[in-house]
């Protein structure tokens, strides 16, 4: 699978060490090394281009925006906003998805403030001290992330929601056929002109639009373009 590329965002002087770390952890680690692509600005080459173009670039071609905010605004363009600033906006403007996590600290830039209160308007923002603590709230965030999406599983194979299937791959005749055939042999609560859609939620086979690996096992047409072992 194509790894899911991920910007890290940050005043670079203030959290210069806790970047690489991140990007070493995200790079080497056994399960999130599989998924996750870092970009930090420190490790590209020299390139052609003013290093604004090339932080917003990366936003927009990035899956998801990780921002670190800590005491300072940083460096400010002719117009009064940092580079970590644009780089927020920009994950907003993209609809991208955004993790914030805030260093605490009584000491912080009156600007830092603000963009920290913009970001918690519309986000969930995760608290940190230390870059162990740091660390850990990424690791966390992430698995959720695999989780939500899918990419990871926890529930049993047949009923995971298949990623790609929905309920248009279902053939409509074979449901009716076993709805006819459990009614009369097995007491099944519905009969052959049910509606599909209440059978198939009955037996918990679908969810809106989306079916489970067991639905296209039972009543795809081919479930072998699907699963390849499928076959009996």
């Amino acid at each position: 699978m194509t790894k899911k590329k991920l910007f890290i965002s940050s005043v670079q002087s203030e959290f210069a060490a806790e970047r690489q770390m991140l990007y070493e952890y995200l790079t080497t680690d056994a399960l999130l090394g599989i998924y996750f692509e870092p970009f930090i600005f420190e490790n590209t080459p020299a390139l052609n281009a003013s290093p604004s173009m090339v932080f917003l670039r990366e936003v927009e071609n990035c899956d998801i925006y990780l921002g670190i905010f800590g005491e300072h605004y940083g460096f400010e363009d002719p117009e009064g906003l940092s580079p970590t600033e644009r780089e927020f906006d920009a994950a907003a403007l993209h609809s991208k998805e955004r993790l914030v996590y805030v260093k605490q600290s009584d000491r912080r830039e009156r600007k830092e403030e603000h963009l920290i209160n913009k970001a918690e308007s519309v986000i969930v923002r995760k608290s940190f001290v230390t870059p162990e603590e740091l660390r850990t709230a990424v690791y966390a965030s992430l698995v959720n992330y695999l989780l939500e999406n899918e990419y990871i599983r926890t529930t049993p194979f047949d009923a995971t929601f298949h990623p790609e299937a929905t309920i248009t791959d279902l053939n409509e005749e074979k449901i009716r056929d076993f709805t006819y055939t459990a009614n009369r042999k097995r007491g099944f609560p519905f009969d052959k002109d049910t509606d599909v859609d209440k059978v198939l939620t009955h037996l918990n086979l679908i969810k809106g639009d989306r079916v489970t690996n067991a639905a296209l096992l039972l009543f795809a047409d081919r479930p072998q373009r699907y699963f390849i072992t499928s076959e009996v």
